[in-house]
């Protein structure tokens, strides 16, 4: 399996980083994990067939996350994709990608795509197949606007991929990362405890009992960017490639 970020940075481009995508691909899973409204450049910057790509998993409705959407979703009408795609994420999703399509490009969201288009919503607990790829959504902790918040567990092809998403500390995180493959973290501040983020310090508590096997710091704000130095872990850039 690879993943590559085609983006990971945070709401504000903190070190020039993109909006928060990650292109999943092996024999048989191709998907997307988040969508934000940087994500279509940067899928043509890094020539990455747009039309491959089955599912997109969201996290939660905040725009450096999700609104790519409409842009993805018009590229591919006027592309003329014809294979099916399914959109998956928290209870409301279609409601907010219907609104955030018509807040982008009136009169978009009553276009029938060209293509069949499944819209899903995912809730805590409760696992899904999609195809090769089966997600297990957990409940995670970022505020009040912009959700529900998921993070997610996903296997697919043998191997098993967590990603925290937006959140700050909370105890599901480490079933959710518990022994995976790879474990895709926010390390939004270095030591700071915010509300509804995640600093490194705090995260770093906790690796051992998560006990996943290998560690990668995303969405970083430039209080983390600027101690990079400091930290022995891995750290996401845009167009970066992982093997896991």
């Amino acid at each position: 399996m690879q993943l590559r970020f085609v983006g990971c940075g945070d709401a504000f481009g903190s070190g020039g980083r993109l909006n928060t995508c990650f292109h999943v691909s092996g024999r048989e899973a191709n998907f997307l994990m988040d969508c934000g409204a940087s994500t279509l450049p940067a899928l043509r910057r890094l020539e990455i067939d747009r039309g491959d790509i089955d599912l997109i998993l969201i996290t939660h409705f905040h725009g450096d996350h999700f609104a790519g959407l409409p842009f993805f979703l018009l590229d591919a009408q006027f592309s003329r994709r014809t294979r099916p795609l399914t959109i998956a994420g928290p209870q409301g999703i279609e409601r907010r990608l219907r609104e955030v399509m018509e807040a982008l490009f009136e009169h978009s969201s009553n276009t029938k795509p060209r293509f069949e288009l499944n819209v899903v919503e995912l809730a805590p607990g409760q696992r899904q197949d999609f195809g090769a790829v089966n997600v297990m959504p957990y409940p995670v902790v970022h505020g009040e606007s912009g959700g529900p918040f998921l993070a997610y567990r996903v296997a697919a092809e043998g191997r098993t991929l967590a990603y925290t998403a937006d959140t700050e500390w909370t105890e599901t995180l480490i079933p959710l990362a518990h022994g995976a493959d790879l474990f895709i973290a926010e390390a939004y501040m270095y030591e700071k405890v915010v509300k509804n983020h995640l600093s490194l310090k705090t995260l770093e508590q906790h690796l051992p009992d998560i006990g996943a096997k290998r560690l990668v710091l995303t969405h970083m704000s430039d209080d983390m960017l600027s101690r990079l130095g400091e930290v022995e872990h891995l750290a996401a850039e845009d167009g970066m490639v992982l093997v896991f």
